[in-house]
């Protein structure tokens, strides 16, 4: 029986390694093993941050299992599979012969896909009766958004008046049009403007009715409806602009990925999340670490201003200055307004010189590190983990990003609390992901985002947060 043979080999590669760091290994190996040997739809959720060994008791099962099973990898996800985890299994004589490449396998391998070529191994009917593997689960929304992308930049104008000549005329006439119309808007701070279906509807009618198109054209026409969304990336220096169209919910544009087939669906999500990605799994679990003996030490006082307050730059300066002063480990400091945090960045190394940089990945032992929080969730795994995370705010997505607009925008006009179901969840997704790691060192966290405590939804982060303990003064450690 797989559950069986599964449990007997990772018990020897856990022991041939020494005592486990994650303590669910063989609990995860008998439910991979089961959920592949009945085809089930099953669904597993980690406890935020936990320790990547876990991957031992998701591949085990699949070294011995001869079902066709394909495996959804990130870029990190698949070197990290290559050089770690395939070499720990060959010590133990394990071998998981893996098949890379557009067409499936031929047969006892496992097919490493990235999001990009499932969604062409889906549309060409190459998937088939695969079971489906997502050890990543929490990145398939974002991830199969950005393979589903269409971009369309100068150079392809370009080549479409050139595969058109008759039309030559009209279509740079249209490209002129909204290009005088995107670049006279405001653009924000990470220079991106929306554009309106009924700005891109000429171009659309003008399209339908000509000849073949090259790439990416097609595809742009195709990707039409309340389904998707239009902006441009612009550059106000040269006057040029990079056209993005992406679906708001990806899973759509692709139905029944997730039904008529067996899948395992592995991601850090709270429970108290509700229905994860529109999917109804046979079989849910959760493999939560067990409780932690020492509470995050959280800094948060009362009284702090809001992030959109006049005088909020000054009081973040003070407040990392207090942080940092007393603190003789690492320290990260989240900032996502790029110019609020150059400047914060700035302030800091005046005062605390070179042990302060930017996005930096090799920072001293007790050096402090400005960054986004995007950036950090990309880099903690390869960073030393820090003494004491410092939040500025929240990492709650800002509606001057198109797309987050949009997706607020079709929340809306279904009635539904786009906060609480959309923005809320991602945010405490990310926060949780963000603390693992102090969690682990015994650090400490600030949020300096006054929005916390007072605002009702405040209440919320606290409870995602727990088990956590005040600090009302700071000490030198």
């Amino acid at each position: 029986m797989l559950e069986a043979r599964a449990h007997h080999q990772l018990k020897a590669l856990l022991r041939q390694a020494g005592e486990p760091r994650w303590p669910h290994h063989l609990t995860l190996s008998r439910l991979v093993a089961r959920s592949l040997r009945r085809a089930d739809q099953t669904l597993i959720r980690l406890a935020p941050g936990s320790d990547p060994s876990w991957l031992l008791g998701l591949l085990v099962p699949l070294a011995l299992q001869p079902q066709r099973v394909a495996m959804l990898v990130s870029p990190v996800l698949r070197q990290r599979l290559l050089q770690v985890e395939l070499p720990r299994l060959e010590a133990v004589g394990l071998s998981l012969a893996c098949w890379e490449g557009q067409q499936p396998p031929p047969s006892g391998q496992l097919w490493l896909l990235s999001h990009e070529q499932l969604v062409l191994a889906w549309r060409s009917g190459s998937l088939a009766d695969h079971q489906l593997v997502v050890p990543e689960g929490e990145l398939l929304e974002p991830l199969l958004r950005q393979a589903l992308a269409v971009v369309i930049d100068t150079g392809h104008w370009e080549q479409l008046r050139r595969s058109l000549p008759s039309a030559a005329a009209s279509l740079l006439q249209l490209h002129e049009r909204l290009s005088r119309r995107l670049l006279a808007r405001p653009c924000g701070p990470h220079q991106q403007v929306a554009i309106a279906p009924e700005e891109e509807a000429p171009l659309r009618q003008l399209l339908a009715v000509l000849g073949p198109l090259p790439d990416p054209w097609p595809r742009w026409l195709e990707c039409a409806g309340e389904g998707w969304t239009s902006w441009a990336q612009v550059n106000p220096t040269v006057l040029q602009w990079q056209w993005h169209r992406q679906p708001l919910q990806p899973l759509a544009e692709l139905p029944g990925l997730l039904q008529a087939r067996g899948v395992v669906l592995v991601g850090p999500w709270p429970e108290a999340q509700g229905p994860v990605l529109g999917f109804s799994p046979q079989v849910q679990l959760t493999l939560a670490d067990p409780p932690l003996l020492d509470p995050l030490p959280l800094f948060a006082p009362q009284g702090q201003p809001l992030p959109n307050a006049p005088h909020y730059d000054t009081h973040l300066l003070d407040q990392c200055r207090r942080l940092v002063l007393g603190q003789s480990g690492l320290t990260v400091v989240l900032v996502d307004d790029d110019g609020l945090r150059l400047r914060l960045t700035s302030a800091l190394a005046a005062e605390f010189g070179s042990r302060v940089g930017h996005e930096l990945t090799a920072p001293e032992s007790n050096g402090v590190i400005c960054c986004s929080w995007p950036w950090w969730l990309e880099h903690q795994c390869r960073l030393p983990l820090p003494a004491q995370l410092v939040a500025a705010t929240l990492p709650i997505a800002s509606l001057e990003d198109p797309l987050t607009a949009a997706r607020v925008a079709a929340l809306r006009l279904r009635g539904r609390d786009w906060f609480r179901e959309l923005l809320l969840p991602e945010a405490l997704q990310r926060l949780q992901l963000a603390v693992a790691g102090v969690r682990r060192n015994s650090g400490r966290l600030a949020v300096l985002d006054g929005r916390m405590r007072r605002r009702g939804w405040g209440r919320t982060v606290l409870q995602a947060l727990e088990p956590w303990v005040a600090l009302t003064r700071l000490r030198p450690d």
